[in-house]
């Protein structure tokens, strides 16, 4: 008697980390129902490796270098409307997660969760059950911006607020990002969201910002 052959959710891993990518690609990979049919280390290889992976579901990084994951998104969704995306990230704002849902993303979650979340969430996603966010483990962080209007009344995390601070003393985003341990494209992406929480338009106008409430 044949034994029917389970079918696998396909999974593409998209992050421009290289040991965080190996180390998901491994855990995954033990799991039966999951297969991993391709890696992409930011966004354009993303669009360019779809047509020949075919997979039915990306973990997608929103922070990656030619194009981020919230861009990726939106071109994934014009070709291929029926393909799951879950981003995996280290946000979490919630107008990050606000907008990723709006351009089509199936569930949200932060690297820091555990693996029983990610598998939970990826089968979730793959049945169209309902959009999964992240939890929201950094209570912490979360009580201490309740506690301080300036972040409440402009919607900022404490990373937002402490990446203004290193702006007012006029650092470049390569000197911000190695006194934060970050990358480049991290703190490009932090400013982005800055300005347009703030709806400044120019490095100028945010400057004037700074002094204005003097932060």
């Amino acid at each position: 008697m044949a034994i029917e052959a389970i079918e696998k959710i396909r999974i593409m891993l998209a992050d421009d980390h290289p040991l965080f990518i190996e180390g998901l690609k491994m855990m995954l990979s033990k799991e039966p129902d999951f297969e991993i049919c391709g890696i992409a280390y930011n966004g354009r290889e993303v669009l360019d490796m779809l047509p020949e992976t075919l997979p039915d579901l990306i973990l997608l990084d929103i922070n990656m270098p030619k194009m981020n994951g919230l861009e990726t998104i939106k071109y994934i969704k014009q070709s291929y409307p029926s393909l799951k995306i879950v981003m995996l990230t280290g946000y979490s704002d919630d107008a990050i997660i606000n907008e990723a849902k709006s351009m089509g993303a199936n569930g949200y979650l932060l690297k820091s969760s555990k693996k029983e979340e990610l598998i939970e969430t990826i089968k979730s996603a793959y049945a169209s059950k309902k959009f999964s966010s992240p939890q929201k483990e950094e209570k912490s962080e979360k009580s201490l911006s309740e506690n301080d209007q300036f972040l409440q009344q402009f919607n900022l995390t404490k990373r937002e607020k402490e990446l203004i601070q290193h702006i007012k003393k006029g650092l470049t985003n390569q000197e911000i990002a190695n006194n934060l341990c970050l990358s480049v494209y991290t703190i490009e992406t932090h400013r982005k969201n800055i300005m347009r929480k703030l709806k400044l338009k120019s490095p100028i106008a945010l400057i004037k910002f700074i002094i204005e409430y003097q932060i």
